[in-house]
């Protein structure tokens, strides 16, 4: 896919409108846009960064708690703007402390956000669209087609609406939970690059949500024309999924290596802005047995990487409802590991959180159900018509 594909692409799966029950949501404007906004109501423009302040560093949502501001600007402000948040369809709460949302946008499209909490810090996995163009074979969220592009503001309130939940507000609590962003939610966030990015820079404002490039990780799926220009312009961590060695499987394991085959793509890594033995790029290697994961491939992963300071995720299979795969055995994963680790790449196998609420890698869809089997024939249908498409993508 060509870079005016990609941008076809992203117009053709628009984002609803940043409205909110016919006000405008002042989430996800940027300082411009926020300052114009003010000036339709005749609001001077250094109100701006009073407003950016509560909204991003307090997370309020009431105007009238802005106590800066002059009443009759606040009553004016609630009047004609909104501090917007998504619903919430579902709340669930993993054994081991993963926490999942449905979260419900105002059009009413769903999505998931995952957050995995640590001892003294946490990541949030973050959507950017709704559903998803790729058919990963591995991948629950493959099976579900792309309805639309996420925006900005919908982008920047999940983390808001998270931030809410786990009391995370005001934005210098110290010891945060929700310390780190991994944009590897539902969708490819680089098919989705300018709301992606305008989000992730209000996400970074040090103003405000003040979460930092090094805290930042997205993953792409290997949309080649876009990773210079993520690093050039964000600088946030980059992970790709690789999860095979050769192009015969990957095409059939990820269709997008039919666009992007992985000379091209680790040619792109390479090239990278932010690359540096401090800044590794991290490659996610899903184990599924049989298919990937025999020495020979950890020995041919190690040769393709050369020259590329890397981390490789061992990530054990995630099983959904219809995978066509299985798990690696945990001997294989760990023989897998040991060969990676002694060519000098950190190698370290990730821990499954949240499969108990099918908020694992891989898992994420927006409705978590148990199929029947005609469900299941019908989302194998679905896959097959996404994969004949898939070469023209």
């Amino acid at each position: 896919m060509s870079m005016e594909s990609i941008k076809g692409h992203s117009a053709r799966f628009a984002p609803a409108t940043a409205t909110i029950d016919g006000k405008l949501n002042l989430v996800g404007l940027d300082m411009a846009e926020l300052k114009a906004a003010l000036a339709t109501l005749g609001i001077e423009a250094f109100r701006a960064k009073q407003i950016w302040s509560w909204m991003y560093f307090h997370g309020l949502t009431d105007f009238a708690a802005m106590s800066n501001l002059a009443k009759p600007v606040r009553e004016k402000l609630a009047e004609h703007f909104v501090i917007g948040r998504p619903t919430v369809s579902a709340d669930q709460k993993s054994e081991d402390g993963t926490r999942k949302w449905l979260f419900k946008m105002p059009d009413g499209q769903e999505v998931e956000g995952v957050h995995i909490p640590e001892e003294d810090r946490g990541a949030l996995c973050v959507s950017s669209q709704v559903g998803c163009t790729l058919t990963c074979r591995f991948c629950h969220t493959g099976t579900q087609k792309l309805v639309r592009n996420l925006g900005a503001a919908e982008i920047v309130m999940q983390v808001m609406k998270a931030r809410d939940d786990l009391n995370e507000w005001p934005s210098t609590k110290d010891q945060r939970l929700l310390s780190n962003i991994v944009m590897m939610g539902m969708g490819e966030p680089l098919y989705n690059y300018d709301n992606v990015a305008k989000a992730l820079k209000i996400i970074m404002d040090s103003d405000g949500i003040a979460i930092g490039k090094r805290k930042i990780t997205l993953s792409t799926s290997g949309v080649v024309p876009m990773i210079e220009r993520c690093g050039a312009e964000l600088g946030v961590n980059l992970a790709i999924s690789l999860h095979a060695v050769t192009d015969e499987l990957r095409s059939r394991i990820m269709p997008i290596n039919r666009s992007y085959p992985i000379k091209d793509l680790l040619n792109a890594c390479r090239n990278y802005p932010t690359l540096s033995n401090a800044r590794r790029i991290t490659f996610e290697y899903v184990m599924l047995k049989d298919v990937n994961d025999s020495a020979a491939d950890a020995r041919a992963l190690i040769k393709l990487l050369s020259g590329i300071p890397a981390k490789i995720n061992l990530i054990p299979f995630n099983a959904w409802p219809g995978s066509p795969f299985e798990c690696s055995d945990w001997e294989t994963i760990e023989k897998f590991g040991d060969i990676v680790n002694r060519a000098g790449y950190a190698s370290p196998i990730r821990t499954p959180r949240g499969k108990d609420i099918m908020a694992a890698c891989g898992q994420l869809k927006s409705a978590s159900l148990r199929l029947s089997a005609k469900e299941r024939e019908a989302q194998e249908r679905v896959m097959a018509e996404k994969e004949a498409g898939a070469g023209l993508l």
